[in-house]
Order: structure tokens, then sequence, then C-alpha cells
């Protein structure tokens, strides 16, 4: 009781101060971001209610350009608007493209932009800015490897562009409905060069205002938006002036800044906080499942790891059920298999059977354990990395003594979100709590493919054959069936232990018309207004 009243007390005391600094800040501008279209579409006056939307997250990204990054969430991905997206029911619809156009011999796509789309600077979207946009994007992004045989660019006219593949690419679609592969504004890539990450500019429903490293990011409206989703009441510009992200890395700061107004949006709500925040009259929550799982991975490259009974013996030491009803307090889904529900190529005979292999059995885990030569003179001895995030810390303690029943000897060493994501790759660590997230099953290929593997550093030549050839193959129950079997050698070869789906919860306050996209997680911008 005496450390919640503390808490209370220096959260009202901070509610004051931020109150004196910002009032000036959050004063509507009336009619500011109110927009026509040129496609003749119904524009809702979005932009009458102005203000400013406060959203707090956990994790900063490490740039806003994401073609320099491996990272986007709501905190830098709304400045760029995609060549397509997902509808609410995961098919692939037009954004900044009106259409597109496979050959049949699945080796050019052909898209035809919107007329009338702008970027941030006002310069016009056409197919030339897209190309030398996806140029760049080749040359120096770090997940270039996301337009796969890209091997030509053709602009075919002021609003048609041809991408030429050296091969079929099934996965280039999926991987176009992302910020990753949204066309960057070439005036700003010309005028800030390596710069281009502070200055940002793009066809997103936000802009760019003021990036200050280490605390936070504020985007405006972007007055000259037109594309809002079929999905969306409003085509066009956003209903507010301002939307500020504020990174704050404790959780009990990230809830009282929240309970206190003034935050209308906090994002990855801690598990431990749901009850309460359900609770409160003020509060609403979004819920979705994540498109992606957590993990308990092993470097493959340390000896002691290239022992499958090691690895499986790991496996059958772990039991989920504790760690999502009380390390999630019942806000995840346990997971055996590689992909989760809500990618496509899930398949639920590769999960019953992963359940059935690596359902908890200490008698069996220690049998492993001691043909691989350890026992309790000899104990195994591993290390983990876990990031700041107090709920991934306490799934770690859960792990740590499950593995303890065993004989295992797993120390926990927390470590920066920065920190993990450029040692790991160099393979410095033994073992990391993680997790991953996409669209599409070729997300196996990015963590398992032929020098690919950054986190668990696994190599399969089986395993990297049949996801070379499901890139390719345009047919989909084919290609499914293809991901069926890449999965079933994951489960064989165990070099990691999936834990769970994790189910993202988004708690706001004081809007209207606030909506998480079910299949992105991120939130959908056109139809967001205070409340009056």
């Amino acid at each position: 009781m005496k450390r919640k009243s503390l808490l209370m007390l220096l959260s009202l005391l901070f509610v004051l101060l931020l109150a004196a600094c910002t009032s000036a800040d959050n004063t509507a501008n009336e009619g500011e971001g109110d927009t026509g279209t040129d496609s003749g579409e119904e524009t809702t006056d979005a932009g009458a209610s102005g203000g400013t939307i406060t959203v707090t997250s956990v994790r900063e990204p490490d740039t806003v350009d994401v073609q320099r990054t491996t990272w986007v969430d709501d905190a830098n991905t709304h400045l760029y608007e995609p060549l397509v997206r997902f509808d609410e029911d995961g098919t692939i619809i037009p954004a900044l493209a009106e259409k597109y156009d496979i050959s049949e011999d699945g080796k050019v796509i052909t898209f035809t932009l919107k007329s009338g789309a702008t970027f941030h600077s006002g310069a016009p979207v056409t197919a030339e800015a897209v190309k030398i946009s996806f140029e760049r994007f080749k040359e120096s992004s770090p997940t270039a490897y996301m337009v796969g045989p890209l091997e030509e660019m053709v602009v075919a006219d002021e609003l048609v562009l041809e991408m030429h593949f050296s091969e079929p690419f099934a996965p280039f679609l999926s991987n176009a409905t992302t910020a990753y592969l949204a066309p960057l504004d070439p005036t700003a890539i010309e005028e800030h060069g390596d710069d281009f990450g502070n200055h940002a500019s793009s066809a997103g429903i936000l802009s760019v205002k003021e990036i200050n490293r280490g605390s936070s990011i504020t985007f405006e409206s972007f007055d000259g938006f037109t594309l809002g989703a079929p999905y969306s009441e409003n085509k066009g510009a956003a209903g507010f002036d301002e939307v500020l992200f504020r990174f704050i890395a404790d959780d009990d700061t990230r809830l009282l800044e929240f309970k206190g107004g003034n935050t209308q949006v906090m994002l990855s709500v801690p598990p431990n906080y749901i009850a309460e925040l359900e609770a409160d009259p003020n509060t609403e929550l979004a819920r979705t499942l994540a498109n992606g799982h957590v993990y308990l991975g092993m470097n493959n490259k340390k000896p002691k790891f290239q022992d499958i009974r090691v690895r499986k013996a790991i496996a059958l030491a772990v039991d989920r059920a504790p760690i999502v009803d009380f390390a999630l307090e019942g806000a995840a889904q346990p997971i055996f298999g590689p992909l989760p529900p809500t990618i496509p190529g899930y398949n639920q005979g590769v999960e019953d059977t992963a359940a059935q292999m690596y359902a908890r059995d200490l008698e069996e885990s220690k049998k492993l354990l001691a043909e691989a030569g350890y026992s309790e003179s000899n104990p195994l001895a591993v290390e983990l990395w876990v990031t700041q995030e107090p709920t991934m810390q306490r799934i770690a303690q859960v792990l740590q003594n499950q593995l303890k029943e065993v004989g295992i000897d797993m120390q926990i060493s927390v470590q920066e979100d920065a920190t993990i994501r450029a040692q790991s790759p160099e393979g410095v660590h033994e073992m990391l709590l993680w997790n991953f997230g996409w669209y599409d099953a070729d997300i196996l290929h990015s963590m398992f493919g032929r020098d690919l593997s950054t986190r668990v550093h696994y190599q399969n030549d089986e395993l990297i054959e049949i996801l070379e050839e499901a890139r390719i193959t345009m047919d989909h129950e084919e290609r499914m069936k293809m991901y069926e079997e890449a999965q079933m050698i994951l489960v064989e070869e165990a070099p990691w232990v999936p834990l769970f789906v994790r189910e993202n919860v988004t708690a706001y306050r004081d809007l209207e018309g606030f909506k998480i996209h079910p299949i992105t997680g991120t939130i959908i911008w056109s139809d967001v207004k205070l409340k009056k």
C-alpha cells in the first residue's frame, strides 16, 4: 500500500507539471486537416475536431527511416502509405496503387498508381518516384531480401511501374503491404541523404513534426492525405492535429500517466494491468492476436545446442500453462508449432503433432540430458538474454525455475533491446527470449534461410530447399503444403521452443472511432477523434 500511495503522489505532481508545460500545445486548431479528394469519393470533415493525441509506448524505434531499420510499429509506420494493404479479412487490396496485375509466368507485377496522391513535401507520387525509392531499398536496406529476385523496374507511364523478377516471388505482395516497402519521397532523399531519418517524408496519414531522441516523436496530420482505406469512413486527413508518441519503459509510470488522463492511448498493456483497466469506466480496451509468437531461442552455433538431445530436453522441460496463466495473466495462447494461427500457412496438424511431442515430460528431459553427458555433478549451464520489459523478465524467471527442475542452471541476463538486436546476429548470446511477427509464412525463410538465421543460427539444407521452393510457387495450395513440410522439420529438429501467441491489448480513453487493424495490429487513424 505504501508503494502504491507513493506512486499516486508522484503521478499527481507529474500531472500538474505536465499540464503547466503543455497546455498550449494541446489547443485545437479549428479547420486544420480538412481536405478534399481528387477521386470524387466522399471525405469526412475529419480535421474539424483537432487537438493532440498522446500515445505511450515501451519501445522507441531506432529510426523512422523504414529503409534503415528491422523494426516498424505504430511509432514509425503511419508516415508511410504502401502500394497495397491488407483489408480487415486479410485480403490484399490497393492503397497507393489503383490496381496491380501479375503476368502469367509470375515474373512481372505491374502497379498503376492512384492519380493525385502526393508526398508530404507536396511532390506527386509517380512511377519514377516509386522506382527511386525501391532502388534505395535494394541498395542499402537491412531488409532488402523482401523484394526477392527483383531484377529491373520499368517506368511504363507516369503512373505505371513494371517490376520484373528473375523468377516468381510469391511473398512480394504480402511484403509490399508493410511500411518497409512503402515509397519514400525522392525529394527528401535527395535533400537529406543518410539523414533522411530525421526529415522523413512519404505519403502516409501522418507526417513528422519533431523527433526528440530518447523521449518522444511528434507527428502531424497530413492535410493532403486522400487515401483512406475502404474500411474507414473518412478517406481524407485525420481528425486531429497531432499525435505525440512518448516512450516510457516503466510500466507503472505508463499506467499512472494513462489513468491520470495525460495520455489517450497506452500500447502494449502489461497483462497484470488488464483487469484493473477493464474495471475503469473511463477506459476501453482493444485486443488483437499477434501475427507471430514469443519463443525461447537457442544459439545453434554453440556446441552444447548442436546436440539435438539437449534441444529436445529443454523443450520437454517447459510448461506453457503457468507462463500464460500467471506471467501473462491469460492474455496469450500457448503454441508448440512454428507458425501461429494468424499467419497463412499455420497448420493444425503440425500444431497437434508438436503439442504431443513436447508436452512437458520431466523424466524424459532428464534422460536426454543424461545421454548428452549432463548430470548433477556436471549440470548444463546456460545464459538467457531477455529485454528490460517486465513481462518478459517474469517469463524468464518462470522458465528458469522450470529448467532447474531437470537440472539445468539458467542464468538470466537483462539486456537492452538494441543490444540484443545488434549482437545476436553475431552469435554472442547462448539463449534469448524473443519474438517475431509477419503476415506471410515466408517469415520462416527470413528466420531459417541460408545465412539469414540471426537469432537461433540454425541451418538445415533440406529445410532451406523447401523454403526457397515455396518462395517461387505461385499456386497457393501447393505453397501451403510446402510450408507444412517445412514446419514438420522444425518440429523434429527443435532449434527453438515456441511458447505462446501474445494477445496485444491497447487501452484508450477520451477518443471516438478508435480501432486496431485485426491483421497488422496497428492503429487505424482515419476515423479517430478526441471526444469533445
